[in-house]
């Protein structure tokens, strides 16, 4: 078993210099609004809206229209909040793994066939599990000092 020697990800046609300025701003942008997502600060915005939102129910009769405020801007931000997510779970997920590749390549011990292994077939990875696990029941190795 062999790592695919050649990258999926540099198989697509080069970025054209619109498109990479896109991507960029799109990278930039999806990075800040993660983290802006992820802090305290948002945390207590959505609740306090959400507690407006409640309270307002009476002076709105609790009507289709005050549900609806409710329902829609959720879906939305949940929509939206997917792609950046999404987004932001790929770039930290190549980097990891580029750094893991790095890490095997630059140790003499280490087998670079495990390089690159996210690109391998399932059945692949399966037979490599069970080399690691075989190496795990056995038992340890004397040391010849």
């Amino acid at each position: 078993m062999v790592a695919e020697t050649s990258s999926s990800a540099s198989t697509s046609q080069p970025a054209s210099g619109w498109s990479r300025a896109i991507n960029h701003a799109f990278s930039r942008m999806a990075g800040w609004a993660a983290d802006a997502m992820g802090s305290a600060s948002a945390f207590v915005i959505a609740t306090a809206g959400c507690i407006v939102w409640a309270v307002s129910g009476p002076i709105f009769n609790y009507s289709d229209t005050w549900q609806l405020v409710i329902n829609t801007l959720t879906t939305v931000l949940t929509f939206l909040a997917v792609f950046l997510i999404q987004h932001t779970q790929n770039k930290d997920g190549r980097a990891l793994q580029l750094k893991l590749d790095e890490l095997i390549s630059s140790t003499q011990a280490a087998r670079n066939r495990l390089i690159d292994l996210e690109h391998c077939t399932d059945e692949e990875l399966q037979e490599l599990q069970e080399e690691f696990k075989k190496r795990r029941l056995q038992p340890p190795k004397a040391d010849a000092d």
